[in-house]
């Protein structure tokens, strides 16, 4: 046992320690003997979710799911707004049950299994059902993956900032993040090469999806955590109004929820990218395999990248990400009003762009606000942030009422100056790592 622990600690610190040998930040000297085991816990665990998340991508795979399934446009549209607003709106009502809760991991264990059931659900669904009540049986379930997910990003931060110190924590993201890009590259290759029906390959990628969902519920669940703080656990309602405080008592705060605002266009973005490539002539990038492709492929060379620069600094992650998704987009822009989008490898690279800015601000923004947070705050800031992220993205529907009056291009040109406004409020955050 001394043996294959003396290897785990050899492991942890060849991946996650450099050069300056920093020891444990911000948790106890009894979970710091424990933080390798934690560390690979979490890389195995969120490794399996995210791999979860890129076989079951509303985006791409079910809103594919539904078209072949005849099933209405109604429910398509559906599908992104109910997963991401349904993950994230949540969230200022469950923090205050969560913090009740001493040992919080069991949250997200629960939550990955039930993640895992709904993603069985859809399986099911997508085998049994045709037309609207594939679209509503499907829907219901995503949405009930969702709730769960909030649950579980509520809890994951708080458990992430209790078990592995701060200089390892975006490290920790990051790995998981290019640990399931590769997975998700090798679905997207059988996907091209037309081995497996696609349906069948897709309702199987579903079934495996909840499968790695259920293992990650088992393995997170041999976490080591230490009771913590449980003050703030009042009723849901006042502890949602009383966490709005924060937003005028905290400068930086307001910053970061500021710049997480603006960069929401890197999530939104890519259906118009590719909605003006249709219109240029391009054809929607070719098929669902090359658009799980460039998903995963970015997400493969940059997630691990852009995990250590965050534990260096998530200030300038989010700086980085902000100036190079404008970029993206204003090029995007700039060639659909030329015509050059049509060109067979324009959109290829700009959606591969965009999604390195995008695991950039998934990465940044997750580091930032761990790191920014106290053990007390850090569940409270977690959940409001999410919040009000959730109705921001809700509301970036308005983006298709844009693009039905004036035109795909003016809503990429609206997008490309949101992230130019993001730059100076990135730039006017603190350096939380420094701390």
């Amino acid at each position: 046992m001394s043996e294959v622990s003396e290897r785990m600690r050899d492991a942890f610190e060849a991946v996650a320690i450099d050069d300056e040998g920093r020891a444990c930040r911000d948790i106890p000297d009894s979970v710091c003997r424990e933080e390798p085991r934690n560390f690979f816990v979490h890389v195995g665990s969120l490794s399996l979710t995210k791999s979860s998340d890129g076989l079951i991508d509303p985006k791409l795979v079910l809103s594919w799911l539904l078209t072949e399934l005849a099933a209405p446009v109604f429910f398509i549209g559906l599908l992104v707004p109910v997963r991401e607003a349904g993950a994230l709106l949540p969230q200022m009502f469950t923090a205050s049950a969560i913090r009740r809760l001493p040992v919080r991991k069991w949250v997200w264990a629960i939550g990955s299994l039930v993640q895992g059931l709904a993603a069985a659900t859809i399986a099911v669904c997508a085998l049994t059902l045709e037309g609207a009540a594939a679209g509503w049986a499907i829907v219901i379930a995503l949405a009930v993956l969702a709730i769960a997910r909030s649950a579980c990003s509520v809890s994951y931060k708080d458990v992430l900032g209790k078990t592995v110190s701060k200089s390892t924590r975006g490290t920790a993201t990051g790995l998981a993040g290019s640990l399931a890009a590769s997975v998700t590259i090798v679905y997207a290759l059988i996907l091209i090469s037309g081995f497996v029906p696609r349906m069948g390959l897709v309702v199987g990628g579903l079934f495996v999806a909840a499968a790695f969902w259920l293992i990650a519920a088992t393995v997170f669940s041999t976490l080591h955590e230490e009771p913590g703080a449980t003050e703030g656990g009042e009723n849901a309602l006042k502890t949602a109004i009383r966490d709005l405080q924060y937003l005028t008592s905290d400068e930086q705060l307001r910053r970061f929820i500021i710049v997480r605002a603006l960069l929401t266009t890197t999530a939104l973005a890519p259906p118009f990218m590719i909605a003006a490539a249709s219109k240029s002539g391009e054809g929607g990038f070719g098929g669902l395999g090359y658009l799980v492709l460039a998903s995963a492929g970015a997400g493969l060379v940059s997630a691990y990248v852009w995990g250590r620069l965050a534990d260096r600094s998530s200030r300038k992650v989010l700086l980085i990400a902000s100036v190079l998704s404008m970029v993206v987009l204003l090029l995007t822009f700039w060639s659909s009003v030329t015509g050059w989008l049509s060109a067979p490898a324009i959109l290829p690279v700009l959606l591969f762009s965009i999604m390195i800015a995008y695991q950039g601000v998934r990465l940044g923004r997750s580091t930032h606000l761990t790191d920014m947070a106290t053990a007390e705050t850090r569940a409270a800031y977690t959940a409001l942030s999410n919040t009000i992220i959730g109705i921001v993205l809700f509301a970036g529907g308005v983006f298709s009422i844009v693009a039905e009056v004036y035109g795909v291009t003016m809503v990429l040109a609206v997008m490309a100056l949101m992230c130019a406004a993001a730059i100076p409020f990135a730039l006017a955050l603190d350096e939380v790592q420094a701390e």
